[in-house]
């Protein structure tokens, strides 16, 4: 190997070193861990030593703000009767849950502490496959871990507890474990453009965040409001194969749809004239292929507003006009 190639490679290396090594500089103090005390069962001898006798989560999170909202992952904190903040610099903080969106896997904490080190939450829209990022996290209780790879997918979606979908969730190879939950993932100009929230058991290289984008909207709703507010239509409906010659004759580029079973009395669908065995294909300006396209299209659409459905039926296209109201807690 010749001494300009052995250059150029020690050259490269530096460079991806230091682009990690200035993402954790800029990021790393704002990264916290998290834990949960309820009234659960009791905790390993080990956790009782370090003060929690009731622990039901353990988790990372991130300072966004100087004034102490901290954003971490709903399924870290949710159920818990008290909440612990283990900041960078050593100090535990009582915290207390502003609001948490289970349907995202998001949760917004706050302690009483001001001057604090604050991430910056960048645009998760211009990511690129390939890219470098950087996660920052308390895997197995291990503070401060860092872990770097590249995007290795855009635009997936992730089932979360609740069964509803998360869209536009970024696939990365940086290496997760259990206590990364909540931590965020980081690019090589240390903005937060994901937060960690799931790997595949069994599998290594393929761990989930959710995006920067949608961490700001829930973010901001449950600062606003203490909860997020979705749209809903009051219809159970079954994704189905739609007739061939009935695609073509009204130019559908999709052979599914999703077909109303059942629609809920006084609800928003049931008051724009929706009827059972109508097919839904477009909602706005989203298509609607399966259930999870009409969860989704309903996801980014604001309660209050109106909203046209295109449907099938009996054959033929029609548009409706609904107004949807908020989606029950029970849903």
């Amino acid at each position: 190997m010749s001494t300009s190639t052995v250059a150029t490679d020690a050259a490269a290396l530096d460079a991806y070193s230091q682009a990690v090594i200035q993402a954790v500089e800029r990021v790393g103090p704002a990264v916290v861990s998290v834990a949960s005390e309820g009234s659960g069962s009791p905790a390993s001898p080990r956790r009782l030593r370090r003060g929690f006798p009731f622990l039901r989560g353990a988790g990372s999170g991130v300072i966004i703000t100087p004034d102490g909202y901290v954003l971490t992952n709903s399924h870290v904190v949710q159920d818990a009767d008290h909440l612990q903040v283990h900041l960078s610099d050593g100090r535990r903080l009582p915290a207390q849950l502003v609001g948490l969106d289970a349907h995202t896997d998001l949760a917004v904490l706050r302690v009483s502490e001001s001057g604090l080190p604050a991430a910056d939450l960048g645009d998760s829209s211009a990511l690129r496959v390939g890219q470098l990022v950087v996660a920052i996290g308390n895997p197995l209780g291990f503070q401060a871990t860092v872990t770097a790879g590249v995007i290795s997918a855009l635009g997936r979606t992730l089932r979360a507890q609740t069964g509803r979908l998360i869209d536009s969730v970024i696939q990365t190879d940086a290496a997760l474990n259990p206590g990364n939950s909540g931590g965020p993932l980081v690019d090589s100009r240390g903005f937060v453009i994901g937060i960690n929230t799931a790997i595949i058991a069994g599998s290594q290289g393929i761990c989930f965040a959710i995006p920067a984008n949608t961490a700001k909207w829930v973010t901001a709703q449950l600062l606003r409001e203490g909860r997020v507010r979705r749209a809903f239509l009051g219809v159970v409906g079954q994704t189905i194969e739609i007739d061939r010659g009935l695609a073509v004759r009204h130019h559908l580029q999709r052979s599914t749809g999703v077909q109303v079973r059942e629609i809920q009395p006084e609800s928003a669908a049931a008051r724009a004239g929706l009827q059972p065995a109508d097919i839904l294909i477009q909602v706005g300006e989203i298509p609607v292929r399966t259930a999870d396209d009409l969860q989704l299209a309903l996801g980014h659409h604001h309660v209050g507003e109106p909203l046209r459905l295109d449907i099938l039926r009996v054959g033929e296209r029609l548009s409706l006009e609904v107004l949807p109201t908020e989606l029950p807690d029970d849903q």
